[in-house]
């Protein structure tokens, strides 16, 4: 099974090591390449993992919307978020998916499924590609608000209208508001690349409750300068190596057709 990822910087990803450890739980011979290419050989670049015999591939940043034009098909779940991270071939057509957002949610409610009962409140800071995966997932699920902080409202208000509930209430603004905010949610999620290999924090967390979760997509490093701050004011933490993998499982089995599980490369990954 040839597999692939498209994307810029990608020489760091894990993806690869994800996907052989998968390939050896179905026992099925296979690879998975990166495939880095800046803006203008894109085009170029799609065109050769299409006719490279390829089962599917993943997509990431900063590529999960310009690569729907490329495509023959998306399911509805990526047509409302307008992004895709996952292709599959099939039926001789190229699909968009996107695993994200339910990747994200099914790690956090393995975690603490306690979130998921009762009428809770959301923060999410950013709104970008990641962002708008986890915004509609976490609009399936039954909280009673779910708030966007962003740097520019115009993005904010723009994901603000991916919520079709009208039961769960959301609000928009700055990340200095959400500062003053953040005693108020029982989970804050952070989608933004900041904290990516450096000691940065897209906000304090000083008035942040013990009662929170906080959770951050970031996954390099393991524990984020975010997530320290969450911890040095009690709260529990959710880290973002556990939504990489939730959604490369459902990647993969959407190219393979069988079960895998996450389980031993989470202990992997907790040793580093």
């Amino acid at each position: 099974m040839k597999l692939g990822l498209i994307g810029y910087p990608i020489q760091h990803s894990l993806s690869p090591w994800i996907h052989k450890h998968f390939l050896e739980q179905i026992n099925q011979e296979g690879q998975y390449q990166l495939y880095e290419t800046s803006g203008d050989k894109f085009s170029e670049v799609v065109e050769e993992m299409k006719c490279g015999g390829l089962k599917g591939f993943n997509v990431t940043v900063p590529y999960k919307q310009t690569i729907i034009p490329y495509l023959d098909e998306l399911d509805s779940y990526a047509k409302q978020i307008g992004a895709v991270n996952t292709v599959v071939f099939e039926n001789n057509k190229w699909i968009g998916y996107n695993t994200d957002g339910l990747g994200y949610v099914q790690a956090v409610k393995d975690q603490y499924p306690g979130l998921f009962t009762g009428d809770k409140k959301v923060l999410i800071l950013g709104a970008g590609g990641a962002a708008r995966g986890i915004f509609y997932a976490l609009c399936q699920q039954d909280f009673q608000k779910i708030d966007i902080a962003n740097r520019t409202m115009e993005k904010a208000i723009a994901l603000k209208d991916l919520n079709q509930r009208e039961e769960i209430e959301t609000d928009c603004f700055t990340f200095a508001e959400a500062e003053i905010k953040v005693n108020n949610y029982d989970l804050i999620v952070q989608t933004t690349s900041v904290g990516t290999n450096e000691d940065l924090s897209v906000l304090s967390l000083e008035k942040l409750t013990d009662t929170s979760v906080v959770s951050d997509i970031v996954y390099q490093p393991l524990t984020t300068t975010f997530l320290q701050q969450a911890k040095d004011k009690g709260a529990r933490i959710h880290r973002g190596h556990t939504m990489l993998l939730y959604q490369a499982k459902l990647a993969f089995q959407k190219w393979s057709g069988q079960t895998v599980t996450v389980t031993e490369l989470m202990k992997e990954l907790e040793k580093q």
